[in-house]
């Protein structure tokens, strides 16, 4: 099956490729793109952008910037005219940036009271190389409090209004999922771009750490913190993540997987197997007690579809688990240290974020947090030794262990299973070891009707790999799935 592109009369219904095809070949331009975005907007968010949102609306949107992406479409029709052979790829594409990625003269504030009034003063790296491309910023997507939480509580998920769209970057996520945008950004610490993907029913790619830059992104821990990609299909997140690069130098001298001049595959191969010779591990991780039914259905789905297009599935112990009391220690000394400074507004933060931060609780003494990172690096190195020693090109595991949760205020930790977050069992190991990962949807829950997701880890500087796997995948067995909400009319 082929993902979904609609050839209809709506442009909003375009994935990525197809918007960039359309304005390539003159069928489109770029304001009749951007205005089909912001009616898609207007019809399915829920209103105006909303700081608490509301239990009947999507609130995907923390800011929208309509007249700015207007001059920004204008002048990129400009050159889509006059100079086509010589204007970026992307160049007239609507896109959204989560809002914790900082654009010059415009408010940045991570869904949050503490900093509502904050203008940032430059755009953040990857937003400067985006725009200079020509890419028509539509605004800023919500996350959950300045990403400190897996559940962005004010956006509705838009397969059931009634459960979350996951985070932290879950405003991205949902305005994927019924075409209010083609591309977006989000950041990942713990899965935050592809949990909110995998609840939604979209596509992300999380890359290795430091291949793309995160100057200009307001951060929760930069040891685990990465920017990734965001859109409907794999093969999208792919063009996206192509056109951005990591900074010269890693930020800490024990960090640095990112290869700059990698170039994602954006298209499966045409061969009548097209995995054929590929090795995929599954792992004991894939049997946790933590995994609800149709999460498991989905896994076994993913297996045979590798399969049935020549993939052999081998099944491999793990080298070593993540030690989550060490991941922890690197996460909330980082993020304690970064709030400090709003320490006296400690009461105009959410509830959830609050609550994470402890701001009362005793500091994390440095001979723990060094431990811990000298545990993460020699991690690291064994897990990136058995993916060298069997051989193997990516890993398959499911997302996240259960269906998309009710939404609330912040995550309920009485989900956890034997001290073991559900929502970041499988996808906080990655941020832990900075290997890349993507995310795509593929069956539909039978209990719930939620859409369910797989993940595919590849070594790092083999994003290829995973991104190979995940295009056959979505072109020849997994459709990309397009909720309910997306043919509602504004009222």
């Amino acid at each position: 099956m082929m993902p979904h592109d609609s050839s209809g009369t709506d442009p909003a219904d375009l994935t990525l490729i197809g918007a960039i095809d359309a304005l390539r070949s003159g069928q489109l331009k770029a304001v009749e793109l951007l205005d089909a975005a912001l009616k898609r907007i207007t019809a399915c968010n829920g209103g105006n952008p909303s700081f608490e949102g509301e239990p009947q609306a999507i609130n995907a949107w923390a800011r929208i910037y309509a007249d700015r992406a207007q001059m920004q479409a204008e002048q990129a029709d400009r050159h889509l005219q006059n100079e086509p052979e010589n204007t970026p790829l992307l160049c007239g594409i609507p896109w959204g940036v989560k809002d914790l990625f900082a654009v010059q003269d415009l408010p940045l504030t991570a869904s949050s009271r503490v900093i509502a009034d904050h203008i940032a003063d430059e755009s953040a790296v990857v937003v400067e190389q985006l725009e200079s491309q020509g890419m028509v910023l539509v605004g800023h997507t919500h996350t959950h409090e300045f990403a400190a939480g897996g559940s962005t509580d004010q956006v509705g998920n838009p397969w059931a209004l009634d459960r979350s769209a996951g985070g932290s970057s879950g405003g991205s996520a949902a305005a994927l999922a019924v075409g209010m945008i083609p591309a977006a950004l989000g950041t990942d610490t713990a899965g935050s771009v592809r949990i909110p993907a995998s609840l939604c029913g979209v596509s992300a790619i999380k890359p290795a750490f430091n291949r793309v830059p995160t100057a200009g992104v307001i951060p929760l821990s930069p040891t685990l913190d990465h920017v990734g990609s965001m859109a409907r299909t794999i093969a999208d997140a792919a063009v996206l993540l192509n056109h951005m690069s990591r900074s010269r130098r890693p930020a800490l001298p024990w960090m640095g997987w990112g290869d700059p001049q990698i170039d994602l595959p954006i298209a499966a191969s045409r061969e009548r197997r097209p995995l054929e010779g590929t090795r995929i591990a599954v792992t004991e991780r894939n049997r946790s007690e933590l995994i609800h039914q149709d999460v498991a259905v989905s896994d076994q789905a993913a297996r045979e579809a590798c399969q049935r297009l020549g993939a052999e599935i081998i099944e491999l112990p793990i080298p070593v688990d993540m030690n989550r009391a060490d991941y922890d220690t690197v996460l909330i000394a980082e993020a304690r240290s970064y709030h400090r400074q709003y320490a006296a507004l400690e009461d105009q933060y959410r509830g959830s974020t609050r609550d994470f931060l402890a701001f009362g609780a005793d500091e994390i003494p440095v001979s723990q947090y060094l431990a811990a990172q000298h545990q993460r690096l020699a991690v690291t190195e064994q897990w990136r030794q058995w993916f060298d020693y069997h051989g193997v090109d990516a890993i398959l595991e499911p997302t996240q262990a259960i269906p998309s949760p009710r939404r609330g205020h912040g995550y309920d930790p009485d989900q956890a299973v034997g001290g073991e977050d559900p929502m970041t069992y499988f996808t906080a190991l990655w941020n832990y070891t900075g290997f890349p990962a993507i995310t795509l949807p593929t069956t539909r829950g039978t209990e719930t009707g939620l859409p369910m997701s797989i993940s595919l880890i590849s070594a790092p500087g083999q994003e290829r790999e995973a991104v190979r796997i995940g295009l056959a995948l979505q072109h020849y067995e997994f459709s990309v799935p397009t909720p309910p909400i997306a043919s509602w009319e504004a009222d």
